[in-house]
């Protein structure tokens, strides 16, 4: 079952590998009023968590047009959705958008990948392949659904 925990969200950062715990925590007490971080949990171990956005966070601001965009059409942003590395492969990711999308069957989401692998796990959850940004030298997937 979904368990929001944005109330003590160390619990879901400190399951995050280093490099996205340096590009949230810094940032999480400005973030935090529009953040959700929502977990699914067995026995006080995380299987499976994520946050849900409502406004731009820091790593936005290279397509920070786009990003706006989709907030004017009253999306919400997935972003470091993880599954501990014992526990992929058994659906957790996949049940942790699901039981999102019951908590209000109207919101839709957006989201951006930089790891060409989950674009199938994305696609097989519902989500179309909306476009790549490209800024910087890099690439990012966007989805939407």
């Amino acid at each position: 079952m979904l368990k929001e925990i944005s109330h003590h969200p160390n619990r879901f950062f400190e399951i995050l590998p280093k490099d996205w715990q340096e590009s949230i925590i810094p940032y999480w007490q400005e973030l935090k009023e529009d953040a959700k971080i929502y977990i699914i949990e067995d026995d006080q171990e995380i299987l499976v968590g994520g946050m849900v956005f409502s406004s731009m966070i820091p790593e936005m601001n290279k397509y920070a047009e786009e990003a706006l965009s989709w907030y004017a059409k009253d999306y919400l942003y997935i972003g470091y959705l993880w599954v501990s590395e014992k526990n992929r492969g058994k659906n957790w990711g996949s049940r942790w958008l699901e039981e999102l999308r019951t908590l209000d069957k109207n919101q839709k989401y957006w989201l951006t990948i930089e790891e060409e692998g989950l674009k199938g796990f994305y696609l097989k959850n519902n989500f179309k392949h909306i476009k790549r940004l490209e800024y910087d030298g890099l690439k990012e997937e966007l989805f939407a659904d």
